[in-house]
């Protein structure tokens, strides 16, 4: 008989036990009772309620090869990775895959995921973003299919259930309590969990106490690179695309003034020519756009243009997930969006446009990251991504300038210019 241990909802302080986030002195119901106001979209908590907890059993099935049935092969570069990301793991030590976009970085992980698996963990791989969960889920589905698996996130269809390979978005860790031997954190860079201490809290207190955590991304913050400097972090590096080319450079157009030119119903000439390229030799593109109210501005301006075939994306759109796969199977020519897209997704032969790279909401990291977005196939190497601000930006030098230092790093493994 399994004994559950529980705890009020609302510890002492007004402190939520689920989120860790106090609660304001005004998040009162009419009837006098506290709740926390943080964590509301996960099922509103009171002072009246409490939380439940059972001791993890780990009852899994005996699983062949940890039910791997992924039968790709690694390159040497990649191999040499994955056997240092299994030993640190084994070693029970908190990991960072640091390694450039499209380096393989999910399939670097499966021979120490198999491993795991194979040994009875409970494991959760989680992201900030939804997008980059909906995407890893069919794939590990795919590549694991001998793995009991559940996909969590706001407003999924499919209810929970307890297995041994969880798939979701890190705000839903905040349902487990030292439930996990393993937590594989993708895109750990990314908004929101790169500024919320909450979200952090949520990996720490859903591992178990002997359990592990795994970093990746291809931009880490400073808070990362300090622990690694301090080594209190592990480091896997990897500064090459898995199919040996370079990363592409990020093409700078300044038009200083392009928002003049969109309220008046034009895009920079030099932009618009390079699209109407795109979109008659058929290539995939996307533009990225600073803020939501500039989609339909710039929609209507490409529409005046001739350039039909695309549709609008961003957070907010209760159609984006399949707006985002018709884009992936070719039902749309291009996709105008905001930041949403900067990781984590793969398109095969796109093209990429950000309109004002400058503005601050594109960080360095997120420039680095829309640039990886072209060029991820071995089949298409390839790609533009071209960058139109109004000045170079202090933040898109930097990014310039990091992506010319990972390919010179990337040069000395042999890598090839794209």
């Amino acid at each position: 008989m399994v004994t559950s241990h529980a705890i009020a909802a609302v510890g002492q302080r007004w402190q939520c036990q689920r989120c860790n986030q106090w609660i304001a002195a005004t998040d009162r119901l009419p009837n006098g009772d506290w709740y926390c106001r943080t964590c509301l979209q996960l099922g509103r908590l009171t002072s009246r309620d409490r939380l439940y907890t059972i001791p993890e059993p780990n009852r899994f099935a005996r699983l062949v090869a940890g039910g791997l049935t992924w039968h790709g092969q690694l390159s040497p570069l990649q191999m040499q990775a994955a056997q240092a990301v299994r030993k640190h793991a084994l070693g029970g030590q908190r990991q960072l895959l640091w390694a450039v976009t499209g380096a393989g970085k999910t399939e670097i992980v499966y021979p120490a995921l198999a491993d795991a698996l194979a040994r009875g963990w409970r494991v959760a791989w989680v992201s900030p973003r939804i997008d980059v969960c909906l995407e890893l889920a069919p794939r590990l589905q795919r590549d694991f299919g001998g793995v009991e698996q559940c996909v969590l996130y706001g407003g999924q269809p499919v209810p929970y259930h307890y297995c041994q390979l969880t798939i979701c978005t890190t705000h839903q860790l905040l349902r487990f309590d030292q439930a996990f031997d393993w937590i594989i954190v993708d895109e750990v860079d990314a908004f929101p969990l790169a500024t919320s201490p909450m979200l952090q809290v949520a990996i720490d207190r859903a591992q178990k106490a002997q359990g592990s955590c795994l970093y990746l991304t291809a931009t880490p913050g400073e808070r990362l690179q300090r622990e690694i400097k301090q080594r209190k972090l592990a480091v896997t590096y990897l500064p090459l695309r898995y199919h040996g080319y370079l990363l592409p450079r990020l093409q700078l157009k300044i038009s200083w003034r392009w928002r003049q030119q969109l309220r008046r119903g034009r895009l920079p000439a030099g932009l618009q020519r390079q699209l109407r390229l795109w979109w008659t030799t058929r290539r995939p593109f996307l533009v990225f756009v600073p803020h939501v109210a500039d989609l339909p501005v710039v929609m209507a301006v490409l529409m005046q243009a001739g350039l039909s075939g695309g549709t609008t994306v961003h957070a907010a759109d209760p159609d984006r997930q399949a707006k985002v796969q018709a884009f992936r199977e070719g039902h749309y020519h291009f996709l105008l969006t905001t930041t949403i897209l900067e990781r984590g997704v793969t398109f095969p032969k796109v093209a990429v446009a950000i309109l004002g790279a400058d503005d601050p909401v594109f960080s360095t990291a997120a420039l680095v990251q829309i640039a990886g977005r072209v060029g991820r196939l071995a089949s298409d190497p390839g790609g533009q991504v071209l960058a139109c601000c109004h000045s170079n930006a202090r933040h898109v030098q930097r990014a310039r300038a990091m992506i010319t230092r990972l390919n010179r790093q990337g040069r000395r493994q042999g890598g090839r210019p794209c």
